[in-house]
C-alpha cells in the first residue's frame, strides 16, 4: 500500500515512552504515522516522521495539522499523549505552577482535539484517544494536581463522545497504571517546599521510583491504543496492563473505606 493510501495518525508527545512505542505500533498495524515533540528531532530509521510542536501553543497546533493535511490529506487517528507530571503537597504549588501543567495535560488536549474535528467530521470517521491513567478514577497523595487533570480528562472525554458520535468519530481512553517511562525526570517542580509535608512528599517520590523500574512497558500502553483504534464498537475506557485492570476492579467493587486504608497503607501515610 503507498503511503497516500494509508490511514493517518498523529501522535503527540511521541519522541520517547508511550507516545514512540504508539507511534511505532501504529506504523506497524499500516498506519503514516507523525509524531510530535516540543522540539525539532532527527529523522528516525523508523518511518515516522517527527514534527515539533508545543500543543500549549494555539499556533504551534494549527500549524502541525495545516502540515499533515497538506502532505496527507486526511487525519484518521489522533492519540493525544503529550503531558506533564507532578509530585508535590497541594499547598506547595501555586495556582500559577498548576495552570502549567493544566496547559499541557488538559487545554493541550482541547488544542490538539479541536484542531482535527473539522476533518474529522467531514470525513465521517475519526478515532481520538486520549492517554490518561488510573490516576483519572482514584486519588493520588501528593499528585493531587496531576490527578486533577487527569480526572478532567475523563470528563472531558466522556462528553466530547456523545457529542460526536452522530459524526462517526469516537473517543477512548487509556489508562495505565505505573509505566517505565521518563514521567519523574519530566516533572513540573512545586514552587515552594513546606517542611511538613516532606514525608510524604518523599514517599511518594519514592513510589515513583520503584515505579520507573518494575511498571509496564510502554509497548503495554501502545497495544490498548491499537485494540481501541481498531475495535469496530471501541470502549471509552482501556485500562492498559494487569495493574491497571486490578485497581479498576478494586475502585468498583471494593467499600470505600477499605479502598482508602489500602491507598494510604501503598503510599506510606499514617492511618
Amino acid at each position: 500500500m503507498s503511503s497516500n493510501n494509508k490511514p493517518v495518525a498523529i501522535v503527540t508527545g511521541a519522541s520517547s515512552g508511550i507516545g514512540r512505542a504508539t507511534a511505532i505500533a501504529l506504523k506497524g498495524a499500516g498506519y503514516r504515522v507523525y509524531g510530535t515533540s516540543r522540539r525539532q528531532i532527527p529523522a528516525s530509521p523508523d518511518g515516522i516522521t517527527m514534527l515539533a510542536c508545543d500543543v500549549a501553543d494555539n499556533a504551534s497546533v494549527d500549524t502541525l495539522v495545516a502540515h499533515v493535511l497538506a502532505e496527507a490529506g486526511r487525519i484518521d487517528v489522533l492519540v493525544n499523549n503529550a503531558g506533564l507530571g507532578m509530585t508535590a503537597g497541594a499547598e506547595e504549588v501555586s495556582v500559577e505552577r498548576a495552570k502549567t501543567l493544566f496547559e499541557v495535560n488538559v487545554f493541550g488536549v482541547l488544542r490538539m482535539t479541536n484542531a482535527v474535528l473539522p476533518t474529522m467530521r467531514r470525513q465521517k470517521s475519526g478515532r481520538i484517544i486520549n492517554i490518561s491513567s488510573v490516576l483519572g478514577f482514584i486519588p493520588a497523595p501528593h499528585m493531587a494536581h496531576y490527578a486533577a487533570t487527569k480526572h478532567a480528562l475523563e470528563g472531558y472525554s466522556e462528553s466530547l463522545d456523545h457529542e460526536i458520535r452522530t459524526f462517526g468519530v469516537r473517543v477512548s481512553l487509556i489508562e495505565p497504571a505505573y509505566t517505565r517511562t521518563s514521567f519523574d525526570a519530566n516533572a513540573i517542580q512545586p514552587d515552594r517546599l513546606i517542611a511538613a509535608y516532606e514525608p510524604g512528599r518523599a514517599s511518594a517520590d519514592a513510589v515513583m521510583q520503584t515505579a520507573m523500574t518494575t511498571g509496564d512497558a510502554p509497548e503495554v500502553v501502545a497495544g490498548a491504543v491499537l485494540e481501541a483504534v481498531g475495535a469496530k464498537h471501541p470502549k471509552l475506557r482501556y485500562a492498559a496492563g494487569k495493574l491497571a485492570r486490578q485497581i479498576s476492579f478494586l475502585r468498583r467493587f471494593v467499600p470505600a473505606t477499605a479502598f482508602d486504608k489500602s491507598l494510604r497503607k501503598q503510599n506510606g501515610l499514617p492511618a
